[in-house]
């Protein structure tokens, strides 16, 4: 994969990748592809490959930040630590909610399983309980699903997949994991990373980057409806 074919943004600190769907961001217990093997092309002349300051799941596209060396990683992860960095999801979802716009506020706790793990609308007495807050707004609908902007206020894994369950008791279309056997039959989850805002320089404006809306979204009514305004 050309990667470089594939930046965003590019400045002395970091670089703003959109990240297909369908591939994971690092290198799994079982190994195989994943992004972090095409990170030496992006080092620009400086000595070492760039590094992830943050996570997108495997299955989700769009805006992945990098950071391009040690004191960058550290000045991005404590934006993040702080929710000084603004993300904007675009996801399908099968069903249109009752409420236009609102927030989500359910923690999560992560569910072993046989053959895995999944995460969960925390219950009382699970351990390792973790705050999850989610402003959301729909932007259009079509028949019976609707397109969803979804604006995370904490960095939860699954997060926006298990708040899409708990709030309109619907997974994002194409959620193999939350949804049922009918997600197989999607080409893809339909969660996309679409903007992200960085408050990187002091004395600067934040930076402003976007990922295009895949192929796959376009195809699907609701979004065709969409007037693209956030």
């Amino acid at each position: 994969m050309n990667l470089e074919e594939r930046l965003i943004y590019r400045d002395g600190l970091m670089l703003i990748l959109d990240k297909p769907f369908g591939i994971p961001v690092h290198a799994g217990p079982g190994g195989g592809p994943n992004l972090e093997d095409g990170f030496d092309a992006l080092r620009y002349g400086f000595p070492n490959p760039p590094a992830l300051a943050h996570r997108l799941d495997r299955d989700t596209s769009g805006c992945l930040i990098l950071g391009r060396h040690r004191k960058a990683l550290a000045r991005l992860g404590k934006l993040f630590q702080e929710g000084r960095i603004e993300k904007t999801y675009l996801a399908v979802l099968p069903v249109v909610p009752e409420e236009r716009e609102g927030t989500i506020d359910a923690p999560l706790a992560k569910v072993h399983k046989h053959k895995g793990w999944k995460m969960k609308v925390a219950e009382k007495g699970d351990a390792d309980i973790q705050a999850a807050l989610t402003d959301y707004k729909v932007l259009s609908e079509a028949e019976g699903q609707s397109l969803i902007a979804f604006l995370p206020k904490t960095g939860r894994t699954h997060q926006l997949r298990v708040h899409s369950m708990a709030a309109f008791g619907a997974p994002i279309l194409g959620d193999t994991i939350y949804g049922d056997e009918t997600a197989r039959q999607q080409p893809r989850l339909y969660l996309h990373a679409a903007r992200i805002v960085v408050p990187l320089y002091a004395n600067k404006p934040a930076i402003v980057a976007e990922a295009q809306l895949p192929q796959e979204f376009k195809r699907i009514q609701a979004v065709a409806k969409w007037d693209g305004r956030l």
